[in-house]
């Protein structure tokens, strides 16, 4: 469909497409009547211009149908019928108009309608199915341009996720505590622990950095890029990082928006275990609802207040799930009673294994 801010255009493009030949076929009149040595009929040169002007009146009627009714797979054959009724209608309205503008102008009695209709279909047929070709390719014209323009927004908005979760990595506490875990880990010569946890920052860092990243990728290596972050985590805080998972396995091969947990769970981390003395849990879910996977993480830290700004992380996530699923795609924070917060990813289930059929 074409947005409001395009129709402007599309009414000047027929005001012009109208104008021109108008004026066009009533110049012509008058210089074959000055050619033919006869004197041009004013009332000639209304009729021959005005004929184009009720055209590009009874227009919108094409612009109309071709909107409400496209030629889409599946419902072409009732989208073919309107538009043979429509160009029926546009051919009785030019006509009856015709008639009347040449009987106000004294060119022909108005008992010609019938011979003027006539003359009319073939001219009628084909300018209603030449403007309606005209939407259509406006149309497609449109849509083309808004899908490389959605593309670009995700090939940014993805590139921002990265860059975010990179900003992440290289933070100077997080590097710092990540790296001082390590030099631990030498000094007590637990050399396997030290190596798992340069595993892990490499992985992370070989995941983020990734020349071929997508869109979407499947939940399964989602929550593998989430363990491998919350287990540096894990250095840091200790005892008091505390996770607990509940997955459907079902909903383990859906495809999800690349990084949408990550940023999530580092929000939970800094406004709940981060600010707590005692030990915090955070719980991770994932289900799938109807046709679409629910993704739920929860912390029991102080929660966030209703004047707390949104942060870029998810204010970032909160734009992907839009631009990618459109009003499919839901971010929501839901404050709890008992402390904590709980934030809600819903997106279209793609990819989920179906449910099994009851025995």
């Amino acid at each position: 469909m074409l947005e409001r801010r395009d129709r402007p255009r599309i009414w000047l493009l027929i005001a012009a497409a109208c104008t021109v030949p108008a004026a066009l076929d009533a110049l012509q009149t008058y210089a074959q009547a000055r050619l033919s040595g006869n004197a041009a009929r004013w009332q000639d040169l209304v009729f021959q211009g005005t004929e184009w002007l009720f055209l590009g009146a009874l227009t919108p009627i094409t612009f109309y149908l071709g909107q409400r009714f496209p030629l889409n797979r599946g419902r072409w054959p009732q989208s073919v019928g309107v538009h043979f009724a429509g160009a029926a209608v546009l051919c009785l309205g030019w006509a009856s108009l015709g008639v009347l503008l040449g009987n106000l102008l004294g060119r022909f009695p108005a008992d010609n309608y019938v011979s003027w209709v006539l003359t009319t279909i073939p001219w009628s047929v084909f300018m209603y199915f030449t403007v309606l070709g005209c939407v259509y390719a406006f149309t497609y014209f449109l849509e083309v341009r808004e899908r490389e323009a959605q593309a670009s927004r995700l090939s940014a908005q993805l590139a921002e996720a990265r860059l975010s979760a990179l900003r992440m990595q290289l933070h100077p506490h997080f590097l710092f505590n990540s790296l001082n875990a390590i030099a631990v880990l030498v000094r007590e010569q637990n050399t396997a622990a030290a190596n798992r946890m340069l595993e892990l920052l490499g992985d992370m860092l070989r995941q983020v950095l990734a020349a071929d990243a997508r869109h979407e990728r499947p939940l399964d290596d989602e929550l593998r890029f989430l363990e491998q972050y919350l287990a540096i985590e894990q250095v840091r805080f200790g005892d008091r990082l505390r996770v607990s998972w509940s997955i459907d396995d079902r909903a383990r091969s859906a495809l999800v928006p690349v990084f949408v947990l990550q940023p999530i769970v580092e929000n939970a981390i800094r406004h709940g275990v981060a600010r707590r003395a005692d030990a915090g849990r955070i719980e991770i879910a994932a289900r799938l609802v109807g046709d679409r996977v629910e993704l739920a993480i929860q912390d029991d830290g102080v929660g966030m207040s209703d004047r707390q700004p949104e942060g870029v992380g998810l204010g970032n996530t909160r734009e992907r799930l839009r631009t990618l699923y459109g009003d499919r795609g839901t971010l929501r924070i839901e404050p709890l009673a008992t402390g904590g917060t709980r934030i809600v990813v819903t997106i279209p289930s793609h990819g989920a294994k179906p449910e099994p059929p009851p025995k």
